[in-house]
């Protein structure tokens, strides 16, 4: 599966943005998806992840209640709202995919083996 990631960019403290993730060569609702950021000098986190199903999903602690993952099956396309964001948000954010059960969700990247290329979110005023 070939995945794209887009709609980053420049944003003030507490906007939003909707990031997506496009699969294309595989439908990606039979692979788990997680979006993962790295941050200038910092290790690639775990962000959110979502399951086969949209059954489950997990959040890191630093961005519950901010982010939202969802899956569009139609456009075969899984999609991360990043509300009330801080500068600390600022980073590249990357998707991954892996094939999984139908309700595993994971935020190690470690056990992702697809990649898109990243894109650049940047929260400052």
């Amino acid at each position: 599966v070939q995945l794209v990631e887009s709609g980053g960019g420049l944003v003030q403290p507490g906007g939003s943005l909707r990031l997506s993730c496009a699969a294309s060569e595989a439908t990606l609702n039979n692979f788990g998806v997680g979006w993962f950021r790295q941050a200038p000098g910092k290790e690639r986190e775990g962000v959110s992840c979502i399951s086969r199903l949209a059954s489950n999903t997990d959040y890191a602690n630093s961005v519950k209640d901010r982010f939202t993952i969802s899956r569009d099956n139609a456009k075969n396309t899984v999609h991360l709202q990043v509300n009330s964001l801080k500068p600390e948000d600022t980073a590249i954010y990357y998707c991954a995919a892996r094939q999984s059960s139908y309700y595993d969700c994971s935020l190690s990247s470690g056990h992702y083996d697809n990649w898109g290329p990243g894109t650049l979110v940047t929260v400052s005023s």
